[in-house]
């Protein structure tokens, strides 16, 4: 049985001979007028006019005198028909292949046609071929099928390739971001890239990565969030501004969480939560429109979404309330003893570092995965989020909601925190919980703190990451980007193929 090697060595032979013939294997240019599907859709209008196509070969047929090749390109693909006596000789100065070359050519392999958009006898659109250019000769066979979870996240390109669902998977994730980017600047929103390299990680809960700057002889962090630049800029003179890009956090892979993933944060003067939330329903309802042209949902878990009509506002319900009725825990008055009670109750992990916060966000976590959704989840205690500002009505708590649907939380928002003092004093809460064992816990950021002494105006802010997007797939987190990381490691055929290397 031919084996992977055995098909390389196959098509270096043909690629020698085509050396050996004069013809450049992998030319810099191509003259390509159309895409295949372009063929297709506009026949009517085309046919009988001269095309120049351009694509991989994805099948080839020989009989006699004719030869039919399958070309597909990002667009679709389109059938050339080649006849002995229309085609060109090779010529090989030009890169073109005659039909005695046609040997050569192989599935995979890169080809351009000019030739006049015809029908054939049996009705197929096609283009009947007058010279064929080769373009790029590829050394390794496409496979038919490609099923294996860990192969295809190795040789992605294979798989988009063999499996193009998630192919148009990723031009729908790159219109997820797209309807995202137009919303927000139809709204009059600024975007503005900051660093990504940051002196103080901030903005987050979670563990950065470390790296070290040779030029300033300083530790760095990998940013996991774009928050606090972003309301620097709001002192800075900016009302309506957000950045969107990669953001990096130094935990495990889950089905809904990568180490490194894109975001998007918003901030806006003048606005507090309650604006908000009109904007998010709004601006959530616009992404869904743009990139699936729909509002309801079946996600992986087979749980239904609805983001419903506009106009309708998404219910709202209270982490304090959550917590009282399914666990009978007030979330203020009871005991640490109480609450890690409930968690192993519940078959939850108690750790040694775990704190009052963490404890708690773990029952919230347990009983989320019910939420269908959308809802707006409020009523989070001051003590758990120490950028945001306290209730007007109850000072315990916090201006802040968190869309939730699909059993996860999706965006968090709320009411900025622009007391400078308030500020400082939250921070170092959050300081003793790092000092205590909590890597996840808030860094002290004096700069921001300096930031909000010369004044910041009341704004509302909200991040969420591509982590919509994949729920609405119905797909897991590494398959939603299209590199996703793995343990370096060397196939043996690839081994074997280039020994010199000692791989």
């Amino acid at each position: 049985m031919a084996t992977l090697k055995d098909y390389r060595d196959e098509r270096l032979r043909k690629l020698e001979e085509l050396q050996e013939l004069g013809v450049q294997a992998y030319p810099a240019d191509s003259r390509r007028t159309h895409s295949t599907s372009s063929i297709t859709d506009d026949f009517d209008n085309l046919e009988g006019q001269t095309v120049v196509v351009a694509g991989r070969v994805v099948g080839i047929r020989k009989f006699g005198k004719l030869a039919f090749i399958v070309l597909r390109d990002q667009s679709g693909q389109v059938q050339l028909f080649l006849h002995t006596d229309n085609v060109a000789e090779l010529d090989a100065a030009r890169g073109v292949l005659g039909m005695k070359q046609l040997p050569l050519l192989d599935t995979g392999d890169f080809v351009e046609a000019s030739g006049e958009v015809i029908k054939t006898k049996t009705g197929e659109i096609s283009v009947g071929v007058r010279e064929l250019r080769l373009l790029t000769k590829a050394l390794r066979p496409m496979p038919e099928k490609l099923e294996n979870k860990e192969e295809r996240f190795r040789r992605r390109y294979v798989d988009m390739n063999v499996n193009q669902e998630v192919r148009e998977r990723f031009v729908r994730r790159s219109n997820f971001w797209k309807a995202t980017r137009r919303f927000l600047e139809d709204e009059g929103f600024v975007e503005v890239n900051n660093t990504v390299l940051e002196a103080t990680a901030g903005g987050a809960d979670a563990n950065p990565f470390v790296s070290h700057m040779d030029a300033l002889d300083q530790d760095f962090y990998l940013r996991i969030s774009h928050e606090l630049p972003l309301k620097r800029l709001l002192v800075a003179g900016f009302e309506k501004v957000f950045d969107l890009g990669p953001r990096f956090r130094n935990e495990n892979y889950t089905e809904e969480h990568l180490p490194e993933h894109n975001a998007m944060e918003w901030y806006w003067a003048y606005a507090d939560w309650e604006q908000g939330m009109e904007l998010t329903e709004r601006m959530i309802r616009y992404i869904c429109d743009q990139t699936w042209g729909r509002r309801q949902f079946t996600l992986s878990n087979g749980q239904e979404v609805d983001f419903g009509e506009d106009g309708q506002h998404f219910e709202r319900i209270s982490f304090v309330d959550v917590l009282k009725e399914q666990y009978d825990i007030d979330v203020f008055e009871s005991s640490m003893e109480d609450i890690q009670s409930k968690l192993r109750e519940n078959g939850l992990e108690v750790e040694d570092v775990d704190n009052r916060i963490r404890s708690l966000d773990k029952l919230w976590k347990k009983y989320r995965k019910t939420i269908a959704g959308p809802v707006f989840l409020v009523g989070i205690p001051v003590f758990m989020q120490p950028l945001a500002k306290v209730s007007r009505e109850d000072p315990r708590l916090t201006e802040q909601f968190n869309l939730v649907f699909g059993g996860s939380e999706m965006c968090k928002a709320f009411s900025e925190l622009n007391d400078p003092i308030d500020q400082l004093d939250r921070f170092n809460e959050q300081q003793k919980l790092r000092d205590a064992g909590d890597d996840e816990a808030q860094m002290l950021d004096i700069d921001y703190v300096e930031a909000l002494e010369y004044g910041m105006p009341p704004a509302c802010g909200l991040g969420y990451s591509e982590r919509i997007f994949w729920s609405l797939e119905g797909i897991t987190a590494r398959e939603g980007i299209p590199f996703p990381q793995l343990r370096r490691e060397v196939d043996e055929t690839t081994k074997s193929i280039y020994p010199e290397l000692g791989l």
